[in-house]
């Protein structure tokens, strides 16, 4: 991990086309800006994992849905 230290206005780039700005100290908290792609996907840590946890939990099956899964579809009915 690289650890650096930065003043308000002060940035940090990332790649060829990332900047990452110190917007403001307030109250023991940092406020940051981000100059990226708007294609690139930008999450708080918090809500990155909670999406990585929920994707994982969706692609799990219990064994009797999948036995289910298969039995509908060998027979072809709908539930």
């Amino acid at each position: 991990m690289l650890v650096l230290t930065r003043k308000v206005g002060e940035g940090i780039i990332i790649g060829d086309d990332i900047k990452i700005t110190i917007v403001e100290l307030k109250g023991g908290g940092v406020r940051v800006g981000i100059d990226a792609p708007r294609d690139m996907k930008i999450h708080r840590q918090e809500v990155f994992d909670r999406i990585k946890q929920e994707n994982k939990e969706a692609t799990q099956w219990d064994i009797a849905d999948l036995n289910e899964l298969s039995s509908l579809l060998s027979t072809g009915r709908k539930k």
